[in-house]
């Protein structure tokens, strides 16, 4: 699933080629009923998309928030398989799901193979992202901030992690990549943290993401850029979907477990 690097990858590389675009067609595929979210008809959500002009290219969280001149946002989340591309020419594909022609000539093709994607057009955005908690790579997250949110949560710390109400953008990957980097186990308690550890485990967390983001994101499976092209990350990770691989600090091997049904990777003897 694209998670915060992934998601800002393809907001950094759309952003100059559609913002100030303006979109003159938009089809959305009949059979992709669950992608429309708001308004729930895919025909209306395409009538209400086009002949916009997109003014603004955002994120929040795993969103993309396109900012559009009669005021409303086009948000979308791509979930676990869906990607957004940019095409000089025209949208093809088994699994193409939405397309969106632009005054330049070029289209924005939004393919999902399992169609888990969803879009709103909404008056404000907080109407779909007002529940998401901070940001691991927002200047005004301290240390003091993120412990005071782990202290009351007795659940583990790899849950809490991929909590979006909690922290907003991490997911699977970055979560076991950070608690690795800050050398916590993932079935610690959140509430267990000290503010060290808490410190600890923020200065990680920015550490994995902004790596990722240099990289273009990580492609394991389906993941794709705005260019249609894989992330990088996947050759620089240290724990995830490294089982039975020496650990980068310690050459003791990676582990695999299963933590509130997520799979989990970790290195046993640095992670205590």
């Amino acid at each position: 699933m694209p998670e915060l690097p992934e998601v800002e990858t393809i907001r950094r590389q759309l952003h100059p080629l559609v913002v100030g675009r303006c979109i003159l067609e938009a089809w959305l595929a009949p059979q992709a009923s669950r992608l429309a979210v708001s308004p729930s008809d895919p025909q209306a959500l395409a009538r209400g998309l086009q002949g916009r002009r997109i003014l603004d290219l955002g994120r929040r969280g795993k969103f993309l928030l396109f900012a559009l001149d009669d005021g409303r946002t086009w948000v979308a989340h791509l979930r676990m398989t869906g990607s957004l591309v940019h095409r000089p020419g025209l949208c093809q594909g088994a699994f193409l799901r939405a397309a969106l022609a632009l005054d330049d000539g070029s289209h924005l093709c939004y393919h999902d193979q399992r169609k888990l994607g969803c879009m709103w057009l909404v008056d404000d955005p907080s109407q779909v992202v007002g529940h998401l908690g901070p940001e691991p790579l927002d200047p005004a997250l301290t240390p003091e901030g993120l412990w005071g949110r782990l202290r009351g949560r007795r659940t583990a710390i790899k849950a809490v992690l991929l909590d979006q109400r909690a922290l907003a953008g991490v997911g699977n990957i970055y979560a076991d990549e950070a608690l690795f980097a800050a050398g916590i186990h993932p079935r610690r308690s959140a509430s267990s943290l000290t503010l060290e550890e808490a410190e600890r485990l923020l200065v990680a967390l920015r550490v994995v993401l902004e790596g990722a983001i240099r990289h273009g994101g990580t492609t394991f499976l389906t993941y794709l850029d705005a260019t249609g092209a894989p992330g990088s990350h996947g050759e620089h990770v240290r724990v995830f979907r490294r089982e039975g691989k020496p650990c980068p600090r310690c050459g003791g091997p990676i582990a695999r477990t299963k933590l509130g049904g997520r799979t989990t990777y970790l290195c046993p003897a640095c992670q205590q």
